[in-house]
Protein backbone atom coordinates (compact mmCIF):
# COMPACT_ATOMS: atom_id res chain seq x y z
CA UNK A 1 0.00 0.00 0.00
CA UNK A 2 2.88 2.30 0.07
CA UNK A 3 2.66 5.51 -2.32
CA UNK A 4 -1.06 4.95 -2.52
CA UNK A 5 -3.35 7.69 -2.30
CA UNK A 6 -5.10 7.84 0.56
CA UNK A 7 -8.25 10.41 0.73
CA UNK A 8 -11.31 10.73 3.13
CA UNK A 9 -14.56 12.29 1.86
CA UNK A 10 -17.53 13.62 3.31
CA UNK A 11 -20.91 13.48 1.14
CA UNK A 12 -24.37 11.93 0.79
CA UNK A 13 -25.04 9.00 -1.28
CA UNK A 14 -26.77 9.72 -4.77
CA UNK A 15 -28.26 6.44 -4.70
CA UNK A 16 -28.58 3.20 -2.78
CA UNK A 17 -25.61 0.85 -3.48
CA UNK A 18 -25.61 -1.57 -5.82
CA UNK A 19 -24.40 -4.97 -4.71
CA UNK A 20 -23.15 -7.49 -7.04
CA UNK A 21 -20.85 -10.92 -7.78
CA UNK A 22 -17.85 -11.36 -9.45
CA UNK A 23 -17.44 -14.57 -11.77
CA UNK A 24 -14.26 -15.27 -9.38
CA UNK A 25 -17.48 -14.95 -6.48
CA UNK A 26 -16.08 -11.89 -4.78
CA UNK A 27 -19.10 -9.32 -3.47
CA UNK A 28 -18.79 -5.65 -4.68
CA UNK A 29 -20.86 -2.93 -3.63
CA UNK A 30 -20.89 0.21 -6.16
CA UNK A 31 -22.44 3.62 -4.85
CA UNK A 32 -21.38 7.57 -5.82
CA UNK A 33 -20.87 9.90 -2.61
CA UNK A 34 -21.97 13.24 -3.74
CA UNK A 35 -19.54 16.14 -1.71
CA UNK A 36 -20.65 19.43 -2.26
CA UNK A 37 -18.70 22.37 -0.62
CA UNK A 38 -20.35 25.53 1.33
CA UNK A 39 -18.71 28.55 1.57
CA UNK A 40 -20.42 31.84 3.78
CA UNK A 41 -21.35 34.99 1.80
CA UNK A 42 -20.82 38.16 3.89
CA UNK A 43 -22.76 40.01 0.83
CA UNK A 44 -25.72 38.04 1.61
CA UNK A 45 -25.51 36.97 4.32
CA UNK A 46 -26.19 33.16 3.21
CA UNK A 47 -24.20 29.94 2.64
CA UNK A 48 -23.72 29.17 -0.85
CA UNK A 49 -22.99 25.41 -2.51
CA UNK A 50 -20.08 25.33 -4.43
CA UNK A 51 -19.53 22.89 -7.11
CA UNK A 52 -20.84 19.25 -6.42
CA UNK A 53 -17.80 16.63 -6.68
CA UNK A 54 -19.17 13.06 -6.94
CA UNK A 55 -16.79 10.57 -6.08
CA UNK A 56 -17.85 6.80 -7.79
CA UNK A 57 -17.08 4.36 -4.99
CA UNK A 58 -16.57 0.45 -4.32
CA UNK A 59 -16.81 -1.69 -1.55
CA UNK A 60 -15.61 -5.35 -1.84
CA UNK A 61 -16.25 -8.40 0.27
CA UNK A 62 -17.99 -8.21 3.66
CA UNK A 63 -17.84 -4.57 3.42
CA UNK A 64 -19.76 -4.56 0.40
CA UNK A 65 -22.41 -6.63 2.54
CA UNK A 66 -22.52 -4.36 5.07
CA UNK A 67 -22.95 -1.15 2.97
CA UNK A 68 -25.74 -3.00 0.59
CA UNK A 69 -27.51 -3.38 4.03
CA UNK A 70 -26.97 -0.55 5.97
CA UNK A 71 -26.86 2.32 3.61
CA UNK A 72 -29.20 4.11 1.35
CA UNK A 73 -29.77 6.81 -1.01
CA UNK A 74 -29.85 10.49 0.64
CA UNK A 75 -27.58 9.30 4.09
CA UNK A 76 -24.84 11.38 4.96
CA UNK A 77 -21.48 9.09 4.43
CA UNK A 78 -17.87 9.59 5.82
CA UNK A 79 -15.17 7.35 3.68
CA UNK A 80 -11.82 6.81 3.46
CA UNK A 81 -9.90 4.31 0.93
CA UNK A 82 -7.60 4.58 -1.88
CA UNK A 83 -7.87 6.72 -5.03
CA UNK A 84 -7.53 3.93 -8.38
CA UNK A 85 -7.08 4.90 -11.47
CA UNK A 86 -8.21 3.23 -14.41
CA UNK A 87 -8.18 3.00 -18.51
CA UNK A 88 -10.41 1.37 -20.38
CA UNK A 89 -11.41 1.46 -24.39
CA UNK A 90 -15.11 2.26 -24.71
CA UNK A 91 -18.06 0.70 -27.11
CA UNK A 92 -17.11 3.63 -29.41
CA UNK A 93 -13.43 3.26 -29.44
CA UNK A 94 -12.61 6.41 -27.44
CA UNK A 95 -9.88 5.58 -24.45
CA UNK A 96 -10.89 6.62 -21.19
CA UNK A 97 -9.69 7.30 -17.73
CA UNK A 98 -11.56 7.15 -14.50
CA UNK A 99 -10.93 7.72 -10.83
CA UNK A 100 -12.93 6.18 -8.16
CA UNK A 101 -12.12 5.36 -4.55
CA UNK A 102 -11.85 1.97 -3.79
CA UNK A 103 -13.66 2.25 0.17
CA UNK A 104 -11.53 0.44 3.18
CA UNK A 105 -13.79 2.17 5.90
CA UNK A 106 -17.12 4.20 5.73
CA UNK A 107 -19.75 4.94 7.91
CA UNK A 108 -23.01 7.22 8.62
CA UNK A 109 -22.01 11.06 9.33
CA UNK A 110 -23.38 11.67 12.65
CA UNK A 111 -23.69 15.20 12.57
CA UNK A 112 -27.17 15.46 11.41
CA UNK A 113 -28.39 11.81 12.48
CA UNK A 114 -28.53 9.16 15.25
CA UNK A 115 -27.03 5.24 14.30
CA UNK A 116 -27.46 2.47 16.28
CA UNK A 117 -24.31 -0.37 15.64
CA UNK A 118 -24.25 -3.69 15.37
CA UNK A 119 -21.37 -5.69 15.44
CA UNK A 120 -21.92 -8.62 12.74
CA UNK A 121 -20.97 -11.96 14.80
CA UNK A 122 -20.33 -14.70 11.65
CA UNK A 123 -19.77 -14.42 8.10
CA UNK A 124 -16.76 -11.86 8.81
CA UNK A 125 -13.19 -12.93 8.85
CA UNK A 126 -11.06 -13.57 12.56
CA UNK A 127 -8.18 -11.61 12.80
CA UNK A 128 -5.26 -13.84 12.39
CA UNK A 129 -2.87 -12.14 14.91
CA UNK A 130 -3.03 -10.44 18.30
CA UNK A 131 -3.42 -7.15 16.09
CA UNK A 132 -6.36 -8.60 14.37
CA UNK A 133 -4.59 -8.71 11.15
CA UNK A 134 -4.62 -11.71 8.40
CA UNK A 135 -7.21 -13.48 7.24
CA UNK A 136 -8.40 -17.41 8.09
CA UNK A 137 -11.57 -19.05 6.81
CA UNK A 138 -14.95 -17.65 7.30
CA UNK A 139 -16.72 -18.45 11.02
CA UNK A 140 -19.31 -20.96 10.69
CA UNK A 141 -22.85 -20.25 11.96
CA UNK A 142 -22.82 -22.65 14.95
CA UNK A 143 -18.93 -21.77 15.55
CA UNK A 144 -20.23 -18.38 16.81
CA UNK A 145 -17.90 -17.51 19.93
CA UNK A 146 -18.98 -15.87 23.21
CA UNK A 147 -17.90 -12.33 23.25
CA UNK A 148 -15.72 -11.12 25.57
CA UNK A 149 -16.93 -9.32 28.95
CA UNK A 150 -14.83 -6.18 27.58
CA UNK A 151 -15.79 -6.10 24.28
CA UNK A 152 -17.85 -3.09 24.10
CA UNK A 153 -19.35 -4.56 20.92
CA UNK A 154 -20.98 -7.00 22.86
CA UNK A 155 -23.19 -5.58 25.37
CA UNK A 156 -26.74 -6.14 24.76
CA UNK A 157 -28.18 -2.78 23.49
CA UNK A 158 -30.20 -0.52 26.28
CA UNK A 159 -28.61 1.83 29.02
CA UNK A 160 -25.82 3.15 28.60
CA UNK A 161 -23.04 1.96 31.84
CA UNK A 162 -22.06 5.53 32.87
Amino acid sequence: MAGETVITIVGNLTADPELRTTSAGAQVASFTIASTPRTWNRNTNQFEDGQALFMRCSAWRDLAEHCARSLAKGMRVIAQGRLQQRSYQANDGSNRTVVELQVDEIGPSLRYATAQVQKMQSGGYQGGNANGGGYQQPQQAQQQSQVPADDPWGAPAGEPDF
